[in-house]
């Protein structure tokens, strides 16, 4: 199964992560693919079968500035092969901003809902405050992942 990762990151956190994610997705036999800068055209010519975001959340609440230009076109366009595809989020936050905590995981997962891709699991958040090593406390949500998309 191809796995598109799309990733937004501030300080390199959240791409960490979803290499990190990418390793594991490689190591247990499915097509991992990242490109923290990927435009619309480069993810359509992957031709994913389930898509993985792993985003980090900015200012009040939303996506960081090199995942906008993918998202905005994914809004624009709505590709309709997408429609049913398996999908999940990792939002990554701090929850000392209350109300905004994991905002860009939210709008990646109301994008994907937009988009018609099942939600195979619950967004995982994690917390800045309270992680010091997000790619190894991702892992037993990501081996969910890997057990979910083979099913």
């Amino acid at each position: 199964m191809k796995v598109a990762i799309l990733s937004g990151s501030v300080y390199g956190t959240a791409e960490e992560v979803a290499r990190h994610a990418a390793k594991l997705l490689n190591a247990a036999g499915l097509e991992a693919w990242h490109n923290p800068r990927a435009s619309l055209a480069e993810l359509q010519a992957f031709a994913p079968q389930a898509l993985l975001a792993v985003t980090s959340t900015t200012g009040m609440g939303e996506l960081p500035d090199n995942l906008l230009p993918l998202y905005s076109s994914l809004r624009d366009q709505l590709p309709a092969a997408w429609r049913g595809l398996p999908g999940a989020v990792i939002g990554l936050g701090d929850s000392s901003y209350g109300d905004t905590f994991c905002g860009g995981g939210e709008q990646m997962r109301e994008l994907f809902a937009e988009l018609g891709v099942r939600e195979v699991l619950p967004m995982l958040r994690l917390d800045a405050s309270e992680s010091v090593t997000p790619e190894t406390d991702a892992e037993p949500w990501l081996a969910e992942l890997i057990s979910a998309l083979r099913d």
